[in-house]
């Protein structure tokens, strides 16, 4: 296996798994919307409604489907890597707190934001299992 195959190989990975990772999130705002609430109330500051919720996991949901199929690449790279790294940020209490039961799951987010960006520098790379041309949707 030459260096191109290996590196599309680590590509599709990165972004198949990442992408289940976030469907399971974005997924959950719609079936859960009481859990995305206390979520936003936590951790963002802000209070909002189920329908909000609702609305945020369905436009999430379609977003990360693009990012799966690889498509609108800059865009949905862009805004995967955009959403996980504010998700990420807001929990800077507990990652600068990592030995307080449970924040260490939350370094869980750390070297998904690194492989995240590295998938967005590469995204021009990534196309094994994708429904896009790289050269329109890079």
């Amino acid at each position: 296996m030459n260096l191109k195959q290996k590196l599309a190989i680590s590509l599709a990975l990165i972004r198949l798994s990442t992408g289940i990772f976030f469907l399971v999130w974005s997924i959950e705002k719609i079936i859960f919307p009481e859990i995305t609430q206390r979520v936003f109330s936590r951790f963002y500051l802000i209070e909002i409604s189920p329908t909000i919720s609702l609305l945020i996991g369905i436009v999430q949901t379609l977003i990360v489907l693009a990012f799966m199929a690889g498509l609108f690449k800059i865009w949905t790279y862009g805004a995967i890597l955009g959403m996980h790294a504010v998700s990420t940020l807001a929990t800077h209490k507990e990652l600068f707190n990592p030995y307080e039961p449970p924040n260490h799951l939350f370094w869980a987010a750390v070297p998904t934001l690194a492989a995240l960006i590295a998938l967005f520098l590469l995204r021009k790379e990534d196309n094994l299992f994708t429904l896009s041309n790289s050269k329109v949707t890079n």
